[in-house]
């Protein structure tokens, strides 16, 4: 844990000297395009621990990675080209997005033997936070 903290204070230290030295757009910037690369080549390596079976959870994990990476990194192509409007009504988004959460639900299948649950058991937090989403919309 002390670890943790250390880096945690490390990397909060770097992004006020980057926020300080660039400004706080090309901070974002160099933050989320170094995140999205970190997501993606994380990604990489639970796809190829999935390939060994090394993991039951690494399918999971590489396709939740691979989501945040490209969402993350969509977010960033976009700063980076001023926000075209290709990019914000773009249909692609959802390809990706929907990696992401299908990352999310192979996550809760597996985890659901955790607690000794079987069947479809795993789509009752999948629903839920749907349908939250789903009144945070109808709200709006």
């Amino acid at each position: 844990m002390r670890q943790l903290v250390s880096l945690y204070a490390l990397v909060l230290s770097a992004s006020a000297l980057a926020m300080r030295g660039l400004g706080y757009e090309a901070a974002m910037l160099l933050a989320y395009g170094t995140i999205a690369l970190m997501a993606l080549m994380i990604s990489a390596t639970f796809l190829w621990l999935w390939q060994l079976r090394a993991t039951p959870l690494a399918l999971g994990m590489s396709l939740s990675w691979a989501g945040s990476g490209l969402t993350i990194g969509w977010w960033w192509l976009l700063e980076i080209a001023d926000h075209p409007a290709w990019g914000q009504e773009a249909a692609a988004l959802f390809v990706v997005l929907s990696i992401l959460i299908c990352g999310a639900v192979l996550h809760f299948a597996v985890i659901q033997g955790t607690f000794g649950l079987r069947g479809g058991a795993f789509l009752v937090p999948v629903l839920a936070a749907a349908l939250v989403s789903f009144g945070v919309v109808l709200l709006l």
